[in-house]
């Protein structure tokens, strides 16, 4: 069971997770962000209905920044909804749905998922271990 400092820790860090991916300013120190919330070992896999990618927090950052910030995309930004957590001593789990809104080639377009973000607490604090995420598919 988690206590409050614990959960109030976890709960920002899900909030910095997402809110390294969205458009406009700030978008490096928010990208330096998210790279400190990853242990270096962690890995972080895209399913999708596709073969599975899996990144290094680098690897899975990198292709990011470029897409934010290339201009190919507007007003891009990812949110959590609903979601839970769980945590025994030092491992925790987050485990919830998101969504995603922007704009490109001047067409709305939206998408929503569901991550998992696994932490282990470390001798400086809560870190991210591993990141997973499906996105919902077209029927």
């Amino acid at each position: 069971m988690a206590d409050d400092d614990d959960r109030t820790t976890l709960e920002a860090m899900v909030g910095t997770f997402f809110a390294a991916f969205a458009t406009g300013p700030d978008l490096e120190a928010r990208l330096g962000a998210l790279r400190d919330l990853f242990i270096p070992e962690a890995v972080v896999v895209r399913t999708c209905g596709l073969q599975p990618a899996v990144y290094s927090p680098e690897a899975f950052i990198e292709p990011r920044r470029a897409l934010l910030s290339g201009g190919q995309l507007a007003d891009f930004r990812e949110w959590p909804q609903d979601g839970r957590f769980d945590v025994f001593g030092d491992v925790a789990h987050w485990f919830g749905s998101y969504a995603k809104s922007w704009t490109q080639d001047g067409e709305a377009v939206a998408g929503r998922g569901m991550k998992s973000i696994q932490f282990v607490r470390m001798p400086a604090g809560w870190r991210i271990s591993a990141v997973a995420w499906d996105d919902e598919r077209a029927s």
